[in-house]
Parts: structure tokens; C-alpha cells; sequence
């Protein structure tokens, strides 16, 4: 029993004294924390006593992409977590290949009641992908919020990272390490994060006095091996340095470069997007750019928490800044 009290305290962020009132039905609790208190128990596998079962908490759509990438299973806990603490019940949604879509996920979210849904990832992303489900979600009127640049049109408050300003750091790095040959690796040609990168690289290019070929450009599924995939292209082409748009294609990147028997980053330096887990434990550190994902998970409940009270949310995109975080995956350009 003292166990549990710790375990929901800690995760509520109150007295152990405060939860103990709550399971005992006491006064002298706001409604706030008592259903976070009771979320908490449902988040960590408890039962409630007998006298609360009957109370079920809210529930809060959490839908992402996948989890292979270390960045989704790190907003989820944020996300969740902060959810918990408002009284909120997350429901994960992952989508897997040949698995549930997006758009099943939503027709379930929608049979449950759920209070709101925070997309981290997806498909609102994708300029070419299907989007008729969001539309379902704003037509029931069912708070929104999204975790990454969206298309227009989608008419949800978003939460981003500032694609521009994380290729502007990147590529100011590799340029003071003597590097002119900068290729970028992106997701597919329809994902908004990517066009911003696109355009922040060429912008960067046109700044420093010259153009940015085509062929430095490659597009990709985000994965390992679409990530060696593109970037052994683009050494083929003689890039000295490789900017990527997620932690995994750099990695696929270093791969590639050390199967065409070079080394990262005597031969090429390699830059990664995310900061996602155990990148400082890569072999060699890795170069990347960090996304705030505190922040952005926390103003991500928020927005929704406002939603469904009530408050009229703006459809604006809320831009977060990113950081860069300098490895050993880069170093001055090869003589």
C-alpha cells in the first residue's frame, strides 16, 4: 500500500497524504487532483477501491506513426504523463504497416467518447495522404492538437519544431568545418517538415554565395535503411557532409558511408535531427539537432486541456527552437 501511495504521488506530483484522501473518499481535495489521482491509479495498472470504480476517467487519444523511432515512444511519455496529471487517461494508437490505419484509429477514438486526440506525427503531415479523418474529428468538434508541421487546411493548433532554424544550425556548422559538398536527406516529397528543410537548406546555400544542387538532395522513407540508401547516393555524388531529417537516416548514413569504406567523420560528417535516445552512445557520437520535446509535449496538453474546457484555441502553430548538439559525427572537411 505505501508503495502505491509513492508511485501515483509521484506520478500526480502531490502528497502521498493527498492521494491517501482521494482512496479513501475524504475531503479537502480539489476535483482536479482527485481525478488525476484516480488517472493515475488506471495509468499504473492499480484498481481503484470499490467505492470509485464507477467513475471512469476521461479519455485522451495519443496517435502515432510508429515507435521504432526513439522521438514517438519520447513525446508519449511526456504527453502522457502530462495528460495524467490533468485528469486525462491517454489512449496510445500506433499505426503498424498492414496494421490498423489512422483513419480506424479515429472511428475507434470516436466510439469511446474520448475527450480530445493529440496526433504526434502522421498523416496530416503528408500533402498527399488521405485526410478525410481529421475532417471527421473537427466536424464532432472533438479537441485537436498536432505534434509537427501540418498541410494547410487542417484548421488544428500545432506544435512544431522550426525545421528552418534547425537546417540554418546545421548547415552553419558543417560550413565552419570547411565543408562546401552538403547533401540533405529528407523524408518523402510530400512531408511538410521535409519541404521546410528543403527550402531552409537552399535559402542557407543562396546565402553563403551559391546554389544547391538537385542532386544533394535525396528523398526517403523514414527508416535505417532509407537513410543508407540516400546518402550512399549522395556520396557517390561527393558530399563531405550529410545533414539528415531523423535520428535513423543518419544512422543509415554512417552506415553507408562505411560500407563504401570510408569513415564518419574523417571522410564524411553526419548530422541528425531529434536528439532521440541513446544518440550520445552511437558509435561515433552522434551531430544532431535537438527537439524540445518537453516543451512541445507539455504545450501540446495544454492547448488540448483548453480545448476541452471550453476555450476557443486559434488553428496557429506554435514554433519551438530547437538546439544543436555536437558530437563526434563531425569534423573539418577532409584535405
Amino acid at each position: 500500500m505505501t508503495r502505491r501511495l509513492a508511485q501515483v504521488a509521484n506520478k500526480v506530483g502531490v502528497s502521498e497524504a493527498t492521494v491517501s484522501r482521494v482512496l479513501n473518499g475524504k475531503p479537502g481535495v480539489s476535483d482536479a487532483t482527485r481525478q488525476a489521482v484516480l488517472t493515475a491509479l488506471d495509468v499504473l495498472g492499480y484498481e481503484r477501491p470499490t467505492q470509485l470504480r464507477g467513475e471512469r476517467a476521461r479519455l485522451v487519444g495519443l496517435v502515432l506513426p510508429e515507435l521504432q523511432n526513439p522521438i514517438f515512444p519520447a513525446f508519449a511519455e511526456v504527453i502522457g504523463g502530462a495528460l495524467a496529471q490533468q485528469g486525462l487517461t491517454p489512449v496510445l494508437c500506433t499505426q503498424t504497416k498492414g496494421g490498423v490505419s489512422e483513419a480506424d484509429y479515429v472511428d475507434l477514438l470516436l466510439q469511446q467518447q474520448v475527450s480530445g486526440v493529440v496526433f504526434a506525427g502522421g498523416l496530416f503531415a503528408q500533402a498527399d495522404a488521405p485526410h478525410d479523418h481529421y475532417r471527421r474529428l473537427a466536424d464532432r468538434k472533438i479537441p485537436v492538437v498536432l505534434v509537427n508541421a501540418s498541410i494547410d487546411n487542417l484548421h488544428f493548433p500545432c506544435i512544431a519544431c522550426d525545421d528552418a532554424v534547425a537546417v540554418e544550425q546545421a548547415w552553419r556548422h558543417l560550413s565552419s568545418l570547411g565543408h562546401e559538398r552538403i547533401g540533405l536527406v529528407l523524408g518523402p516529397p510530400d512531408h511538410m517538415p521535409s519541404r521546410r528543410k528543403r527550402a531552409a537548406a537552399q535559402a542557407a546555400a543562396r546565402a553563403a554565395g551559391r546554389e544547391l544542387p538537385e542532386e544533394f538532395l535525396e528523398c526517403s522513407m523514414f527508416s535505417l535503411e532509407g537513410g543508407q540508401a540516400a546518402a550512399t547516393r549522395l556520396i557517390d555524388r561527393g558530399v563531405t557532409g550529410i545533414i539528415c531529417a531523423s535520428d535513423p537516416l543518419a544512422l543509415g548514413a554512417v552506415r553507408a558511408t562505411r560500407r563504401r569504406g570510408l569513415t564518419v567523420p574523417g571522410d564524411v560528417s553526419v548530422v541528425g535531427y531529434d536528439d532521440s535516445a541513446f544518440m550520445s552512445c552511437t558509435e561515433p557520437p552522434l551531430t544532431t539537432v535537438r527537439q524540445p520535446i518537453e516543451a512541445m509535449g507539455r504545450a501540446a496538453v495544454e492547448l488540448l486541456c483548453a480545448q476541452i474546457q471550453g476555450v476557443v484555441v486559434p488553428p496557429d502553430e506554435l514554433l519551438f527552437e530547437p538546439e544543436l548538439v555536437v558530437r563526434g559525427s563531425t569534423a573539418q572537411v577532409p584535405r
